[in-house]
């Protein structure tokens, strides 16, 4: 939990070089941060080196202090492990704007929503395996496969294999066929 010993740190995060986060650093600053990391990366980049800095420079009594909470994590189970764990350290959450603004999750209360609605964001994510599951199972019955179409026909391979019997590299082959190396290699096998 949060005390007022610790310091209030911020942590802004903007999806593309184009947009700007002077908005998010002037609330942060404007609530009292000391320190503000910045991350340029999409909600889906799971890469975030300046959230993972922000997090190993909190001590405990430290609050992390976000401008909204699509900012911070990538889903309502990400926020409720981050939360969570920023909870077992000591250190204290708040949002400043947007869903869960007026919830101090730092409180018996405010952890009782997070839990609900992580429980939701839970039980929503479970709904979206299932239908999916069943959509390809559909799929399959009715004989229609997904993924990536193969690259590699059976008029390919077949001369692919005729030019590699005649002696030509693997390098030469990919490019008269049009397929990589790798694809290459990967089809003829042992044969390569």
């Amino acid at each position: 939990m949060a005390t007022t010993a610790g310091h209030l740190i911020g942590y802004a995060r903007v999806s593309t070089d184009d947009q700007e986060a002077q908005l998010q650093h002037d609330a942060l600053t404007e609530a009292g941060c000391i320190r503000i990391f910045t991350d340029k990366a999409s909600g889906k980049n799971t890469d975030r080196a300046e959230l993972t800095a922000a997090l190993d420079y909190l001590r405990p009594g430290d609050t992390l202090c976000v401008w909204k909470l699509d900012r911070f994590a990538r889903s309502l189970i990400d926020l409720v492990t981050l939360v969570d764990s920023l909870a077992a350290r000591g250190v204290g959450f708040k949002v400043l704007t947007g869903a869960l603004a007026s919830i101090d999750p730092n409180t018996p209360d405010g952890r009782l929503m997070l839990q609900v609605v992580g429980a939701m964001a839970e039980f929503e994510r479970s709904l979206i395996k299932d239908r999916t599951r069943a959509g390809l199972d559909a799929a399959r019955a009715q004989g229609r496969t997904g993924g990536r179409p193969a690259v590699m026909d059976a008029d390919k391979l077949a001369a692919a294999k005729a030019r590699r019997a005649k002696g030509e590299s693997v390098t030469a082959i990919a490019k008269a066929i049009g397929v990589s190396r790798a694809t290459l290699y990967r089809a003829l096998g042992d044969t390569a």
